[in-house]
């Protein structure tokens, strides 16, 4: 069969299918080329999912009449220049788009209207494309002083077969919309507004520049929670940045969704991200929960690849094993800073559970109310007790020994309701320790803290020691692929700090001498199988590290208080100093809370008296 020429129609149109893949896709590159344009506000407003219509305007420098014609050509921007000898760099791209194939893409598989005011000039000039068909420049009414106005009609209506495979338009229109969240993130200091089928779906107003305007606008894409329960991160190494904010372990969700990665102000999906913080979440989360985070790298251009794929939605980075452990450290040292603190979301769950009711008899005169037929009793069963407080019952019934006056304060004694989680004064169902704070309550699970602070204890301790080992009688032979093979013996050192000593046996094997002693019997090929499927997908050994970890978990499971024992007021006392001590002491290994602190004013509120 001999080799033809397909013509430049279909070339364009082939060309578009990878550029404009969905409605979502035509929004991302028009609101790139209004970023680049120095845009300060963007209005998108989209119908019928985006296939029937798009409208993206901006306030940007605007497109001069000589300028639109090329616009629409392939391969045409304004984004390159050639260097002083002539040679046109691909290395440093400082620009969100630089390939010239969106607009025409556009143009080629639907109806394509450009009208534009350049800054400083008093005319205002358009010109259309329908199908590939480019029709004349000419003048135009415009509304502002200077941008761009680009609308699309009848998305995909060149090639019908595009179409079949499109989603819903509602499915359609929320990708558009989680795709103008993501350039909002990127770009604080702009302002944004979408409009669905006529329906205002998101306004968002500019932000100041830096980090407080960054979570300000974060907060109101991710919601206000975030806000609450974010932990900044800053951190620099080797001239890479890493910017952002990440939530607390206790704030998480079921899937992955609320996870994004800026890399030089450019919205990117890379499974770089997803690895990282499951490796700095690990000891904190189970592996059905999220951690929400938004993370801002910063590197010389240089050192990244954006013209990876037509889409621009992937790069590469030249040393991804420095951008990924600074995310992994920074994330580390943010939630090291944060102490035992748990999200407020807990606190608001917990409230919500209250449900105000009134009172009415029950039917059984033997009731909580203890009601009888002769009326009232004068006590409640039990209540002359003398419950698990801190301080001694001084007051007490008529005929009950009194403990002796407590000394004299001292200036130097700190009053235990100044704690951040207060005094014990109850232990309830022998389970739940309730401590006052100075403006309200914290209720405690005295299983799940001391298992946290347990673990925590031999993490430490397993870091100062390292992890002991157990020798194999007979060194065992892995076989695995080559590759995996090269990728885990470049490994050896990490995981023989770990207790995993192997060595290579020749092309596509390893030999395992010793193994973690925590581990006991263990299948050694198929944790060394894991560790290379976790070095190909996430560059590191996180199969050895959380199989010693949940080791660890169960032994600090079996070695802490139970749930059931009775504690003295010096034991729950102790056991709050020591989760105010203990880094990570507010969630359990799970990621679940050890504590829930209720606030007086909320408690207030439950009963009406605010």
């Amino acid at each position: 069969m001999p080799i033809r020429r397909l013509p430049p129609e279909t070339v364009n149109r082939i060309a578009a299918g990878e550029v404009v893949e969905r409605p979502a896709s035509a929004v991302k590159e028009l609101v790139e080329n209004a970023l680049d344009a120095g845009a300060r506000r963007i209005e998108v407003q989209a119908d019928g999912g985006g296939l029937t219509r798009i409208l993206v305007a901006d306030d940007g420098h605007g497109l001069a009449a000589g300028d639109l014609a090329l616009a629409v050509e392939r391969h045409a921007t304004s984004k390159l220049a050639p260097g002083e000898d002539g040679s046109w760099d691909l290395l440093r791209i400082a620009s969100l788009g630089f390939r010239g194939e969106a607009l025409p893409s556009i143009g080629s598989v639907a109806r394509l209207s450009i009208a534009s005011r350049a800054k400083g000039e008093a005319d205002a000039h358009a010109i259309q494309v329908d199908g590939g068909a480019v029709g004349p420049v000419g003048p135009a009414a415009f509304p502002g002083p200077h941008g761009a106005r680009v609308e699309v009609r009848d998305l995909f209506y060149a090639t019908p077969a595009r179409l079949k495979f499109m989603k819903s338009e509602r499915a359609e229109a929320m990708a558009i919309a989680e795709e103008l969240k993501r350039q909002a993130m990127a770009h604080e200091d702009v302002a944004f507004d979408l409009d669905l089928d006529g329906r205002r779906t998101l306004r968002l107003p500019a932000e100041r520049p830096g980090p407080e305007g960054r979570l300000a606008r974060l907060s109101a894409i991710m919601g206000r929670d975030f806000h609450e329960n974010a932990l900044a991160i800053d951190h620099e190494r080797e001239g890479v940045r890493l910017s952002g904010f990440a939530g607390l372990p206790t704030f998480n969700r079921g899937n992955a969704a609320h996870q994004y990665l800026f890399v030089n102000g450019r919205p990117v999906r890379d499974r770089l991200l997803q690895g990282a913080l499951r490796a700095a979440y690990a000891d904190f989360l189970a592996r059905d929960r999220h951690p929400l985070a938004a993370l801002y790298v910063e590197l010389d251009a240089a050192l990244v690849d954006v013209n990876v794929h037509p889409a621009k939605a992937e790069v590469r980075f030249r040393d991804p094993a420095l951008v990924r452990g600074l995310i992994v450290g920074g994330l580390r040292h943010a939630l090291a800073g944060a102490g035992h603190r748990a999200s407020t979301t807990v606190a608001g769950a917990a409230l919500g559970g209250f449900r105000p009711q009134a009172y009415a008899p029950p039917p059984s005169a033997r009731g909580f109310s203890a009601w009888s037929a002769g009326g009232w009793t004068p006590t409640l069963a039990g209540l002359e007790e003398r419950s698990a407080r801190v301080e001694p019952d001084f007051g007490g019934p008529a005929g009950a020994p009194h403990a002796p006056a407590p000394p004299a304060p001292s200036a130097e004694v700190i009053d235990p309701l100044d704690y951040p989680l207060g005094a014990a004064r109850a232990q309830v169902h022998e389970t739940y320790i309730v401590a006052q704070t100075r403006d309200g309550m914290v209720v405690v699970d005295q299983h799940a803290a001391h298992e946290r602070l347990v673990y925590e204890r031999m993490k430490a301790q397993m870091a100062e020691g390292g992890v002991a080992r157990q020798a194999l009688l007979l060194p065992e032979v892995v076989e695995l692929d080559p590759a995996e093979a090269d990728r885990v013996v470049a490994r050896a050192g990490e995981l023989a700090e770990l207790g995993l000593v192997l060595e290579s046996f020749g092309p596509g094997a390893v030999l395992v001498r010793e193994v973690p002693a925590l581990l006991g019997e263990t299948d050694a090929a198929g944790l060394v199988r894991d560790i290379a499927d976790d070095l190909a997908e996430n560059g590191a050994a996180l199969a050895l590290k959380e199989r010693l970890e949940a080791v660890c978990s169960t032994m600090a499971c079996h070695g802490s208080v139970r749930a059931g024992r009775r504690l003295s007021a010096a034991e729950m006392n102790a056991l709050l100093r020591q989760m105010e001590a203990t880094p990570h002491s507010g969630q359990c290994n799970h990621g679940r809370p050890t504590y829930v602190e209720l606030k007086l004013a909320d408690i207030e509120k439950l009963f009406g008296r605010r």
